[in-house]
């Protein structure tokens, strides 16, 4: 009988490449050659509804790079499909695993599932190491001088600047450990369609290569929708096919304002490790919670449509549900519009959003919708209401991103306003004032 080769297993989950890679690197640093992993997990895709997710789509092409990478090292990733512990039970069947590396994740669920197979692990003897690698600081790296977890970008941004040194910014050089990996022919990963879903003829990602000279102007050009003054490199960080470290480097040779948006990532999963109570749907600032909302089903409807007679709402939604993205100064225009214009609670507009975008991630959406609905940490104050056609007439007054995307602007077949701004305005400040008085 043929003994099994003592292997370390690296799984991979949001950090999906081979470079710069914390828990790569310390496993390919290990006694043992290393096999990588990735599990679809049935957990979570079994929520997903549209069976031609973007994101799993992007997932699915990600590991066929990896895949590719790694059979001109003479390996292989193996995927799998279904529910973590299970699959976990197969991988330790099939092969003598000694130590299993992962890199942190601090989302509810993923912190949940970890504690799980840690347990599954550990019963059996085989070490469970996970490591920093999605964040430049996280849980009590960057705290105020009391020792508290800051509530303010501000303050928190100036204390992670000077806490900022060489050590928290080098790569991890993986490629000097490369002969480590296990070698193994290909194994076949499931198709799309094999877990249950499709793929998209025509779909193009964002590149994840860094455009220099759009970042050092990315200060003067980020708040124009109808041209590309963004990065686009949102959906790479949150499922890990770049390295933060990396980007980070470029930011503070290029722009400060775009390292402060990279700061803005660190800030607010810091906010969801000490502030657990936010992944429970309920608001940062408790006492917003007693806010009574409308929750018209048909303007929900509208608006997700992009269908409410603001054309800059409109043109926002439309192009979010064709592309998976949204510029991000029409994100804060379109929630703003949500909460404020037609009182619909703004965890409506975030579970839509996390349906829809292709960087979604839950810690910056929460933060960006509570930031709207002046519920969250650092958030707008609540009589700050984004006027829709001011918006328009400073960023897109040529009305270029509108017409993109709303062809019929000027004919009958455009609605009319769903609410009229100063009704609407008025209408929020007084169901908000007397929200907050109430005891």
């Amino acid at each position: 009988m043929k003994t099994k080769t003592r292997i370390s297993i690296f799984w991979y989950r949001r950090d999906l490449r081979l470079d710069d890679n914390a828990g790569l690197y310390h496993a390919l640093k290990s006694t043992y050659p290393v096999l990588p992993i990735f599990i679809f997990d049935q957990n979570i895709l079994e929520k997903l509804n549209d069976k031609k997710d973007r994101r799993v789509a992007f997932i699915h092409q990600a590991l066929v790079e990896i895949q590719e990478k790694l059979a001109v090292l003479g390996s292989t990733v193996i995927v799998k499909y279904g529910k973590p512990a299970t699959i976990w039970q197969e991988i330790l069947q099939e092969y003598d695993v000694a130590e299993v590396y992962t890199n942190h994740d601090y989302e509810k669920y993923a912190i949940e599932r970890d504690r799980e197979i840690g347990t599954l692990l550990n019963a059996k003897g085989i070490a469970f190491y996970t490591f920093k690698d999605q964040t430049i600081f996280e849980k009590n790296e960057v705290l105020s001088g009391a020792g508290t977890p800051y509530t303010v970008f501000t303050p928190y941004s100036r204390k992670w600047k000077e806490t900022l040194n060489d050590f928290y910014l080098k790569s991890y050089p993986n490629e000097l450990y490369n002969h480590n990996f296990f070698q193994h022919a290909i194994i076949e990963m499931p198709t799309l369609k094999e877990i249950g879903f499709e793929s998209i003829i025509g779909e193009v990602f964002p590149k994840k290569d860094i455009r220099e000279e759009l970042i050092r102007k990315y200060d003067e050009l980020r708040d124009i929708p109808s041209i590309l003054g963004t990065s686009h490199l949102s959906v790479h960080l949150r499922f890990g096919t770049v390295s933060i470290r990396k980007l980070v480097q470029k930011a503070i040779r290029l722009n400060e304002k775009w390292l402060n948006e990279l700061i803005w990532r660190d800030f607010y999963m810091n906010i969801l490790y000490h502030f657990p109570h936010i992944s429970e749907g309920k608001s940062f600032r408790k006492e917003y919670d007693n806010i009574i909302w409308r929750n018209n089903d048909l303007e929900f409807q509208k608006w997700c449509e992009g269908k409410t007679g603001y054309p800059i709402v409109d043109a926002g939604m439309r192009e979010l549900n064709k592309t998976g993205f949204m510029h991000n100064r029409v994100r804060m225009i379109t929630a703003s519009f949500l909460i404020k214009h037609l009182l619909i609670d703004w965890r409506w507009g975030e579970a839509y959003f996390a349906q829809k975008l292709l960087d979604f991630d839950f810690s910056a959406n929460n933060g960006g919708w509570q930031w709207a609905s002046s519920s969250g940490c650092d958030a707008a104050p609540y009589f700050r209401i984004f006027n829709p056609t001011s918006q328009t007439q400073k960023f897109d007054p040529e009305l270029k991103y509108i017409k993109k995307w709303i062809p019929e602007l000027n004919s009958f077949d455009y609605p009319k306003p769903i609410v009229e701004h100063s009704f609407a305005r008025e209408r929020v400040l007084k169901v908000y004032k007397e929200a907050l008085e109430r005891k």
